[in-house]
């Protein structure tokens, strides 16, 4: 496999060019990596042209990129055509947290890999042996669980499955250290690490919301302050959106039993198109995305 200076992979594919997408391609991007986003149509993948070159525009603006945006922007394609991935080292899959959706989209993309390639799902919740399990080449796959807004965050979850190859999963440790994050190794389980504890405490804090206990600003102030941490429960839920954390929550109550299960104010905020700050309305008021 072809790596860059940094250790990064030489050429990274991602698939899907939304919110996530772009910010997994911004990263790579960053860290000298030919980066291609394929997208379901040429509207899309103008789209996530935007996204991505707008976040590279900001990262030169602050200081926090080593090449010049000509420069980054020169490495960077995007496509419609999943063969356009033929070149890659390692391909990310980053579409919406669906499983039909990501098996099409896994089982499309390892066909026209390289064998020697690796293939990744973002996945935030889904069993990744459940998803290897259709694959040709389980032991080329993994888990590279990024979180949101991806700039800011410092955090990538590796999902090492049954069958991964362990030298992957080092090799995966690189990469992430390559693009300037941390990277933890956790076994396949539902929710992994990150998904379980956090979709726990969301769900916890929209009950408590839907009880009456407290507002959404006083429940949030309560471990934002009080636990220290970055962000309260609820803020955080209409960041990653709340029809994200309806699915993963639908997930794990399915696998890990009534704990899990939605608070009904959370599906009847989803009915009504209410989905935090990519609609401007959530638990709290966004400006206009």
């Amino acid at each position: 496999m072809n790596e860059t200076d940094t250790g990064a992979p030489a050429d990274v594919g991602v698939l899907g060019g939304g919110r996530m997408g772009a910010g997994i391609a911004h990263a790579f991007l960053l860290a000298g990596s030919r980066v291609t986003v394929v997208e379901r149509d040429a509207e899309a993948a103008a789209a996530a042209s935007t996204r991505v070159l707008d976040s590279v525009a900001a990262s030169v603006a602050r200081g926090t990129a080593d090449d010049d945006e000509a420069a980054i922007a020169a490495r960077f394609a995007t496509s419609t055509e999943v063969a356009d991935f033929a070149r890659c080292d390692l391909v990310v899959e980053a579409v919406p947290e669906d499983l039909e959706l990501k098996i099409d989209a896994l089982t499309r993309v390892e066909a026209v890999l390289a064998p020697g390639a690796a293939l990744a799902s973002n996945t935030s919740s889904i069993s990744i042996d459940q998803l290897a399990a259709l694959l040709d080449r389980p032991s080329r796959f993994l888990g590279l669980h990024f979180f949101n807004p991806v700039p800011a965050s410092t955090l990538v979850e590796i999902v090492r499955g049954d069958v991964t190859d362990s030298p992957l999963v080092e090799q995966a440790r690189g990469w992430v250290h390559a693009i300037g994050k941390t990277p933890i190794v956790v076994a396949d389980a539902p929710g992994f690490a990150s998904s379980r504890l956090g979709v726990a405490l969301g769900l916890e804090a929209i009950r408590m919301l839907e009880d009456g206990v407290a507002s959404a600003e006083d429940i949030d102030a309560a471990m934002s302050l009080g636990y220290k941490h970055p962000i309260g429960p609820l803020r955080l839920t209409d960041i990653v959106g709340l029809d994200v954390r309806l699915g993963i929550a639908e997930y794990l109550s399915s696998t890990l039993g009534e704990r899990f299960a939605p608070p009904a104010l959370l599906r009847r905020m989803v009915a009504e198109g209410k989905l935090g700050r990519k609609t401007g309305e959530g638990f709290y008021l966004w400006d206009a995305p």
